[in-house]
């Protein structure tokens, strides 16, 4: 439709052209109606023509650009969320990531169709112009040829230098994304130190770097726009001379290679940079790409094992040699764990910070995947489930709450699964119906962002109800009364004794006393099994290292 559009422009003019030196009409005046009416009406057809293409032309890549920008914006975000966590974000900083879903999703929804169009317009305006001039002079053909060589050499080195310059600018500009992020999250920490003025120095430093190289962008396009005049004027200057050479000039066609002539500087100038503006924003769709090739978690669901709806029944663990590592250049955080663990047991975790803790129970969800060995839930291997039919079967009360933006009832039953009955059942075992009750909406009030309008401490009761309410056969409590004070820690745990009475419960803890009350109790040392047996047994055994901390805990004597 573009190559119609030119088709159309170009004919109009020629169309115009001959009108102009029509001799009837010159000698006559407008006395010949019947062949003014028929040269009217072309001409009106051929402007139709133009309206036409261009409408088709712009609605059908407006369109295309539009469907593709949703994909690909469908596969950033799909393939984002789902990629595999600890090799994704854990080195990925966060304002690099912000910059992809802002700047480069931007590109594809305004910048990249206005470049597209722009740059077949004129690539085909440029075309059209040269095809006037050496319609009307076609000697005017060799002097395009080295002029185009010129011209071409000038284009990719401006391209190559100004795409250069432009991944330099976008990768500069993440850096201040992430530092402002972070400087906003540890604000009260900033004020507190009085570090005010080096975080704004650092900013301002980042700022700088990004202005670094925006600067010599602006002056690679002056470099082109110099060389791109001398080329449009040298076109000019060869139409005109060879138009006026020739031994009998129609005086209609030199005007219209002349006038298409002043217009090639434009159209030159306007070409490279749309050449230049489609190949330094198609790197947007590069990067989107590359989030798009992540590595990712195992598949939602698997129909070759679907487990049953009752499953886990009993609750059953058991952990066959497992190796894992975060990634394959790190150490391995857990070194062939074995154990086994009953149905309904209530198992305390234990072991000093960075022993692996966490990660025993990460594995156990598939957050972080086996390196070897098995882990049987109720004789079924998780590693053949899949991950929405194992996660939802299982619990976990995190170390760090988690709450999203909008009302209490929704972030308690995402899925509105529960009635108001069996919620307000589950808030009241959570020992928060009181505090609900006071609130002017009770559970439709609205919460902020991550639940900041409540504290920590009410934040980690409302993720107990959560659990009370999915009613699990296998609860994992990772430090979940850390933030919480020792009279509510004991109102917990005795609800979590009563209303998890019949399921397998592990206990993650730093404080003792809230998991002496285990079957058995488990202690991790480099990622390894030292000590799995009851509290009394290990307390006994003066040599053992839970005998050891439980004494620096004030426990025992």
């Amino acid at each position: 439709m573009h190559i119609a559009f030119q088709f159309f422009s170009v004919g109009s003019n020629f169309w115009l052209s001959k009108w102009s030196e029509d001799k009837d009409l010159i000698k006559n005046g407008s006395g010949n109606n019947v062949k003014e009416h028929m040269y009217l009406c072309i001409y009106g057809v051929l402007g139709l023509g133009q309206a036409v293409s261009v409408f088709v032309s712009s609605i059908v890549l407006y369109l295309g650009t539009l469907n593709g920008a949703n994909i690909l914006h469908n596969v950033l975000l799909f393939n984002t969320i789902r990629g595999s966590s600890n090799l994704f974000f854990d080195i990925t900083p966060a304002g690099r990531i912000m910059n992809t879903f802002s700047k480069d999703v931007d590109a594809l929804d305004s910048v990249l169709p206005e470049n597209m169009k722009s740059l077949l317009t004129t690539s085909l305006s440029v075309l059209a112009t040269l095809f006037v001039i050496s319609f009307n002079t076609p000697i005017f053909i060799i002097c395009a040829i080295p002029l185009g060589i010129i011209y071409y050499i000038v284009q990719r080195l401006y391209i190559a230098s100004s795409r250069q310059l432009k991944r330099l600018q976008s990768m500069s500009r993440a850096p201040i994304y992430s530092h402002f992020s972070e400087s906003l999250a540890g604000t009260s920490s900033i004020r507190a130190y009085g570090l005010e003025d080096k975080f704004i120095c650092e900013n301002e430093q980042k700022v700088y770097e990004n202005q670094r190289c925006h600067y010599p962008n602006i002056i690679s396009n002056r470099w082109l726009g110099v060389r791109l005049e001398m080329i449009g004027n040298l076109v000019i200057f060869f139409a005109a001379i060879l138009a006026v050479r020739q031994e009998k000039p129609n005086a209609s066609l030199v005007g219209l290679s002349i006038t298409y002539a002043l217009q090639i500087t434009q159209h030159l100038n306007w070409l490279v940079r749309m050449m230049c503006d489609l190949e330094t924003n198609i790197v947007s769709v590069e990067r989107i790409k590359e989030y798009g090739d992540l590595p990712q978690e195992a598949s939602w669901e698997d129909p070759k094992m679907t487990p049953s709806p009752d499953w886990p029944e009993n609750g059953s663990i058991e952990f066959n040699n497992c190796w894992v590592r975060y990634r394959p250049n790190l150490k391995p955080v857990l070194k062939g764990l074995s154990i086994s663990i009953k149905g309904g047991e209530k198992i305390g975790v234990v072991g000093r910070t960075g022993e692996g803790k966490s990660s025993f129970a990460l594995t156990l969800f598939r957050i972080v995947e086996l390196e070897d060995g098995k882990i049987i839930v109720d004789d079924i291997d998780i590693a053949t489930l899949g991950l929405y039919d194992l996660r939802s079967r299982l619990t976990i009360i995190p170390q760090d709450p988690v709450l999203f933006s909008g009302t209490l009832r929704m972030n308690l039953d995402p899925y509105n699964k529960y009635t108001d009955k069996e919620i307000w059942k589950a808030v009241e075992n959570a020992h928060m119906k009181c505090f609900i009750k006071s609130l002017d909406s009770d559970l439709y009030y609205k919460l902020q962002e991550g639940g900041k309008n409540f504290s920590v401490g009410q934040r980690q009761l409302i993720c107990l109800a959560r659990a009370l309410l999915r009613r699990s056969k296998v609860l994992i409590l990772d430090e979940a009364t850390a933030s919480v004070d020792l009279k509510t820690d004991d109102l917990i745990q005795k609800t979590i004794k009563t209303k998890f009475q019949n399921c397998t419960i592990i206990k993650i803890a730093h404080r003792l006393n809230t998991i002496m009350d285990s079957n058995r109790i488990l202690v991790l040392e480099g990622g390894s099994v030292v000590d799995f047996d009851t509290p009394s047994a290990l307390l006994s055994n003066k040599n053992s290292i839970f005998y050891n901390m439980a004494r620096h805990s004030g426990l025992v004597k």
